[in-house]
């Protein structure tokens, strides 16, 4: 087997799941800004299933503590890309449904993402395709 090949995969990803504190309104937040069906909602778990792609699911975390993106001591853990046809119109839509700006500072279109935060902290990324 070469580098460039990979054995057959042993598993697939089925979800990517965010911690928060209420996981009805993170699962609403991700559905306003991707669309989809909320589905086996409760307290402690509730997902967002988005067609054509790997849904997102929220567990409820007791006592939980957001990222402070860039801050080393309190890291992100992992962060969400999303292409966008019209990073200003999806923008504003993103602070419309409660994103919080981190970084837009796109360098007068010279940089094609723009950092955001979720209603719990998350930090996201709106990217213009190249």
């Amino acid at each position: 087997m070469t580098e460039s090949q990979s054995p057959a995969p042993y598993a697939r990803i089925r979800t990517t799941v965010l911690d928060c504190p209420d996981t009805l309104t993170l699962a609403r937040f991700y559905q306003g800004l991707l669309g989809g069906r909320i589905s086996g909602r409760s307290e402690q778990w509730t997902e967002l299933h988005v067609e054509g792609a790997p849904h997102l699911s929220f567990q409820q975390a007791p006592g939980y503590k957001p990222p402070a993106w860039p801050d080393p001591d309190r890291s992100q853990q992992l962060h969400l890309d999303f292409d966008v046809e019209d990073i200003e119109a999806a923008e504003r839509h993103a602070l419309a449904l409660g994103a919080v700006p981190l970084d837009v500072d796109d360098d007068g279109g010279a940089r094609r993402f723009r950092v955001y935060a979720d209603p719990a902290g998350h930090p996201f990324c709106l990217i213009r395709p190249a």
